[in-house]
């Protein structure tokens, strides 16, 4: 009777489908991508985790630059029908302690296909100087605007006077993050 309980478990459990939203955490684009619940703030919140754009410095003041991005998606409560607003960074890392951004250099554009979208000022969400200089610029964007930029071909940043163009790898990264809600918004 044991082993009949046993065998019944072991075959519901094997047979059972996965989960709708249970992918790796690593794609072909080689960005780390994770979903969690916060309890304090009540949403869901699906994070690309820093993912390098580009070490080739990049047009305009920022010479000798490393540049990465990561990127959040917000979901009110435990759904992922619904996404309230998105969030960018854009992590400046140089070893000329004096390429910071400063307040009127932090307005964040982007072109998206040859449009180009104004999404306003950045804010400074941390600062470290040891060996390099490491500056987090922070924006709160529309779900609408992120949509945008992962389905575009041709991606280019702008902050300030700093100018850099995502890499495919980094579009891709984009895409499965959205194609992890299932928001029409």
């Amino acid at each position: 009777m044991k082993l009949a309980i046993l065998l019944v478990s072991l075959t519901l459990t094997c047979l059972q489908p996965t989960p709708l939203h249970a992918f790796p955490d690593v794609a072909e684009h080689g960005g780390k991508i994770e979903s969690k619940y916060d309890g304090f703030s009540h949403e869901t919140i699906i994070t690309l985790k820093k993912m390098k754009v580009t070490c080739d410095g990049t047009k305009g003041n920022f010479k000798a630059a490393c540049v990465s991005v990561k990127a959040s998606l917000h979901c009110p409560g435990i759904q992922l029908d619904y996404v309230r607003y998105a969030r960018i960074e854009v992590i400046f890392q140089s070893h000329d302690w004096d390429q910071r951004h400063p307040v009127d250099q932090r307005e964040l554009s982007v072109v998206v296909d040859g449009e180009t979208i104004r999404l306003g000022r950045m804010t400074l969400a941390g600062q470290k100087t040891d060996v390099t200089t490491t500056e987090t610029l922070e924006a709160i964007i529309p779900y609408k605007t992120f949509k945008q930029m992962a389905y575009a071909q041709v991606v280019e940043m702008q902050v300030g006077k700093s100018r850099f163009e995502l890499r495919e790898k980094n579009l891709l990264a984009f895409r499965d993050m959205n194609n992890r809600v299932m928001a029409k918004n």
